[in-house]
């Protein structure tokens, strides 16, 4: 054995060296790291929670932890909430700015955790998305938040928060319309089968009746045929793919993994996906549902592959299950869609199916 302790300890020392020398000390340490990410994520398994449904009256917290809602928009955010029957608690930093942040990332992350905390507090619903949420994730209390689960509710930027959150803590969160997001009849039965009144199964269906007379990027179509089924997780691609590579970077392997995004050129939806392709097991998905990628079209006269073709370029062949156009995204008709519970993409029929209830 101490022969063998001291062989280690020379090859180690030689092999210390060569880097040293070749200059590959560095790079060395990159690999090291990614792998131990690679691995944490991959074997971080927690207990799923689930947290209580809610109900006329439930007392909501109202925070932004991400950038400062327009007066408008946050007039328009607490007369939603109001409107629905809850009651509200602002976070200290709703009204705060900072540039194009609610506030500093201490106060916006005290809020977040008060948010929590806080005994009165029944659900966490981020008034908007924008920018600064996945500057909180390495101050994030993650054991606060699992001893006090809570529905935490919101898009966009707010995907940072999900996807560590949930990882790290098993708490079933929801990608669902942010407070000062628009509510037709159809955003709020969705919202309700998922966190009110339980409905399962439930069916997110993409809408085919009337497509025709929709933008382009609304029409639904399928990529890869067949079904599949597996844990919900996912988000908008622009924070998914800004994620790879961290400490919290997400993982698709075996999931029913949903994507939108806004305001992007095909080829920097390319990019993203290519990221995510390279960087993280996206290509071990159990299959992708892909929701509205509203004015994702390309400039007009410039060079480039349709928002269709691109999608098809970069996901058609993964041998999985992929459809475009399940209504979620940054859209007025969208679907509320739970972190970690099981779901059915059919992508023949166009449609997700939540499996299991979201709520206690």
């Amino acid at each position: 054995m101490f022969a063998k302790a001291n062989y280690t300890e020379n090859h180690n020392m030689l092999r210390r060296n060569f880097f040293k020398i070749t200059g590959l000390a560095a790079l060395t340490a990159g690999f090291s790291n990614f792998n131990i990410m690679a691995e944490n994520s991959g074997t971080l398994k927690p207990r799923l929670i689930k947290p209580t449904r809610l109900r006329e009256g439930t007392t909501v917290a109202l925070i932004a932890p991400s950038s400062p809602p327009a007066a408008l928009k946050l007039e328009k955010g607490i007369a939603n909430l109001t409107r629905f029957g809850f009651k509200i608690l602002e976070g200290k930093s709703l009204r705060a700015h900072n540039g194009y942040l609610a506030g500093t990332d201490a106060e916006r992350l005290a809020d977040l955790h008060w948010a929590f905390q806080h005994p009165e507090i029944e659900a966490v619903w981020c008034i908007r998305g924008g920018y600064g949420a996945g500057r909180l994730l390495p101050d994030l209390d993650f054991d606060l938040i699992r001893l006090n689960p809570k529905p935490l509710i919101g898009y966009s930027d707010v995907t940072a928060l999900h996807i560590a959150i949930h990882q790290r803590t098993g708490l079933v969160t929801f990608h669902g319309p942010v407070a000062a997001s628009d509510y037709p009849e159809d955003t709020l039965n969705h919202f309700k089968s998922i966190l009110m009144q339980p409905a399962v199964p439930y069916e997110i269906a993409a809408p085919t009746k009337g497509a025709e007379f929709e933008p382009p990027e609304y029409q639904p179509f399928v990529i890869t045929p067949g079904q599949a089924t597996g844990a919900l997780t996912g988000g908008n691609l622009a924070l998914l793919s800004a994620l790879a590579g961290t400490p919290f970077a997400p993982v698709f392997k075996k999931k029913i993994v949903f994507i939108e995004d806004v305001g992007e050129q095909p080829y920097r939806l390319d990019r993203m996906l290519t990221q995510l392709l390279q960087a993280t097991d996206l290509a071990q998905a159990a299959g992708i549902a892909l929701g509205v990628f509203n004015e994702c079209q390309p400039k007009p006269e410039s060079p480039s592959l349709s928002l269709p073709d691109a999608l098809r370029d970069r996901l058609g062949g993964l041998g999985i299950p992929v459809v475009y156009g399940i209504p979620f995204g940054h859209i007025d008709h969208q679907a509320t869609v739970p972190y970690g519970i099981p779901a059915r993409l059919d992508a023949d029929k166009m449609s997700l199916t939540i499996l299991e209830a979201a709520v206690l």
